[in-house]
C-alpha cells in the first residue's frame, strides 16, 4: 500500500474519538481534555475536524456495536472523514479483535487511524504493525483486570459481603447489611399471597398493575419479574449472591455453589409460605408445561404417597391413587382422618398462641402495607401536581404534559381504587381479632359442622391448615403448617349462621 506523508498545511478532513470510562472520569480523566487535545493536534497539522464521536462511560470491552461507532464507520465509508484521532490506543478498544476490525475497515476505505500518545499513523507498515502490538498489550491488560475482579468478587462472596449496591426486592443496604425496604416489603409479600390464592404469574402481575403498584424501576409487573421474586430466597431470610457470570450479550451461566455468596437477613413472608409457593411453581415448571385447573378435589395438590409421587382421583372414582405403585385410599376416610386430626391440632394450647402470634403478625403487615399504599398515591399526585405547574410555567409542551401526566393520572386511578379495599382487609382482621377462647369455640363449631360446609369452604381450611399429606400402605401422615386466619375460620362460621 501506498505510504501518505502528511505535511502541515495538508487538508484532512478527521473526527475526534473520545471514549472516557466512568472510572476515568471519577478520578478526573474528562472527555473534555481528550477532545481539546485531538483538537489542538488537528490544528497543528492542518486538518479540519468534521465530527466529535463521544463515547463517555462506555467499556472498552466492545464498542464497534455503539451507536456512535456506527456513525463514525458510516462517515469512513462515504468519505466524510478520511482519519479518526484520539488520544490513545485503549481508548479506541481494548479488544485485540475489535482494534485489528478497525484497521482492516480504515484499510478498506483509504483512512487513517491517528493515536497520539502512542505516535502511531497507519498509513505507515510500521504504524500498522506498532498498531497490532500494542492491541494485544491492551486485550492483555483489560483481561488481566477481569481476573482481579473476579478474583476480588469471589473472596468477597465467601466472606458474605456484598459485591455491588444493588438489593433484591423489598430489601436495601445499610451500612453494609441487608435490611427491610418499608415500601418495597408488603408489595413483595402481597406477590406470594396472591400467587398463592391463584397460582398463576400472569395473574398475579395483572393483578399488581390494577392495584396500581409498580416495579422497583417504575414500571408495569411482568410475569418474568413475579416469578423471579417468587424464588428468590431473601424472602425467607437468606439472600444468595454472584451465583451467575454472563457471558456473550445474552447467555448467562451458573456458578459452582462453592463461590455462591451468603447473606442472613430480616425475612419477609415465613419459610412455610415460600415452600407451599416455590413447590407450586417447581411442579408448574416440569415438562414446561400450562399449569392446569385447580384441583377440584379436597385434598388435590396435598396428598402424596410414600413413594413420592401426588396422587389423584380418576373420573368417577372414590379413591386417590398413586399411579406411580397403584397405592390408595378412599376419599372418604382420607376426610374422616383429617376432621379428626384437625380437632386435636386445634386443642393444643402452644398451637393457640402460635396462631394469635402469627394473626397479629398479619394485621400488622397490612397496616404497614395500608400506609405504603396511601404515601404512595399522595407521591404520585405531587408528581402530577409538579408536571401540570410546569405546563402553566411553559416549561412542557401541551404533547409533553399529556406524554407524563396521563400514565400518572392513570396509575392514580389504579392506586385510589384499590385503597378502600386495603382499607377494608385492615377493618376486617381488627373487627374479628380473635381471643385464645373464641379460637377455641369456634374450632368446635367449625368440627361439628363440618359436612355442612361447602367443597370450596373446606379446600380453603384445608390448603391453610395442611403442608401435606403422605399416605403409606397402612398409616396417613398429615403434617400441619399453622392454622387457618381468623378471618377463614370466621367466614365459615358466618356462612353457617342461619339466614
Amino acid at each position: 500500500m501506498k505510504e501518505n506523508i502528511l505535511l502541515k498545511g495538508d487538508s484532512k478532513n478527521v473526527g475526534i474519538w473520545i471514549r472516557v470510562s466512568t472510572q476515568d472520569q471519577a478520578e478526573g480523566d474528562s472527555p473534555e481534555h481528550h477532545e481539546q487535545r485531538a483538537r489542538s493536534y488537528a490544528q497543528s497539522k492542518g486538518w479540519h475536524v468534521k465530527e466529535v464521536y463521544n463515547l463517555a462511560g462506555q467499556s472498552g470491552k466492545a464498542v464497534m456495536q455503539h451507536a456512535e461507532a456506527k456513525r463514525m464507520m458510516e462517515d469512513v465509508k462515504c468519505g466524510h472523514i478520511t482519519g479518526l484521532v484520539f488520544s490513545k490506543l485503549a481508548r479506541l478498544s481494548r479488544n485485540r479483535r475489535e482494534l485489528e476490525d478497525f484497521v482492516d475497515y480504515f484499510n478498506k476505505h483509504g483512512a487513517d487511524l491517528i493515536s497520539l500518545s502512542e505516535a502511531i499513523d497507519t498509513s505507515t507498515a510500521g504504524g500498522r504493525m506498532f498498531f497490532h502490538l500494542l492491541g494485544v498489550f491492551a486485550q492483555w491488560e483489560r483481561e488481566e483486570i477481569t481476573e482481579r475482579v473476579n478474583a476480588s468478587v469471589l473472596t468477597r462472596a465467601k466472606m458474605g459481603k456484598s459485591i455491588n449496591g444493588s438489593a433484591p426486592f423489598g430489601y436495601q443496604w445499610k451500612e453494609r447489611k441487608l435490611v427491610i425496604h418499608p415500601e418495597e416489603a408488603p408489595v413483595r409479600r402481597k406477590v406470594y399471597e396472591l400467587f398463592l390464592e391463584h397460582r398463576r404469574k400472569g395473574k398475579v402481575a395483572k393483578l399488581l398493575n390494577t392495584a396500581g403498584y409498580r416495579t422497583r424501576g417504575g414500571v408495569i409487573w411482568r410475569d418474568t419479574q413475579v416469578y423471579r421474586t417468587l424464588v428468590d430466597t431473601s424472602a425467607k431470610g437468606i439472600y444468595y449472591f454472584n451465583r451467575f457470570r454472563q457471558e456473550g450479550s445474552w447467555k448467562t451461566v451458573a456458578k459452582p455453589e462453592s463461590e455462591w455468596g451468603k447473606v442472613e437477613c430480616e425475612p419477609i413472608i415465613s419459610e412455610t409460605l415460600w415452600n407451599q409457593v416455590n413447590q407450586i411453581v417447581e411442579e408448574q415448571l416440569k415438562g414446561w408445561k400450562r399449569p392446569g385447573k385447580a384441583p377440584v378435589q379436597l385434598f388435590g395438590s396435598l396428598a402424596h404417597c410414600a413413594c413420592g409421587a401426588k396422587m389423584y382421583v380418576r373420573a368417577k372414582s372414590p379413591k386417590y391413587v398413586c399411579r406411580k405403585c397403584c397405592n390408595k385410599v378412599p376419599m372418604r376416610d382420607l376426610e374422616e382422618i383429617f376432621v379428626h386430626e384437625m380437632k386435636a391440632f386445634f386443642a393444643q394450647p402452644e398451637k393457640i398462641a402460635k396462631h394469635l402470634k402469627e394473626a397479629n403478625k398479619n394485621l400488622s403487615e397490612k397496616e404497614t402495607l395500608l400506609g405504603s399504599h396511601e404515601r404512595e398515591i399522595e407521591k404520585v399526585r405531587d408528581e402530577m401536581t409538579r408536571t401540570h405547574r410546569l405546563y402553566l410555567d411553559g416549561g412542557i409542551t401541551p404533547q409533553g404534559f399529556s406524554q407524563f401526566y396521563k400514565p400518572a393520572e392513570e396509575r392514580l386511578n389504579q392506586l385510589t381504587s384499590e385503597l378502600p379495599k386495603l382499607q377494608a382487609e385492615v377493618d376486617f382482621l381488627k373487627v374479628n381479632k380473635l381471643s385464645a377462647d373464641d379460637i377455641m369455640h369456634e374450632a368446635n363449631t367449625l368440627y361439628d359442622r363440618w359436612t355442612s360446609l361447602p367443597l370450596e369452604d373446606k379446600r380453603k381450611i384445608a390448603e391453610s391448615l395442611v403442608e401435606k399429606i403422605v399416605i403409606g400402605e397402612n398409616e396417613i401422615d398429615i403434617t400441619f403448617s399453622y392454622l387457618p386466619s381468623c378471618e377463614e375460620v370466621c367466614k365459615s362460621q358466618q356462612q353457617l349462621e342461619p339466614g
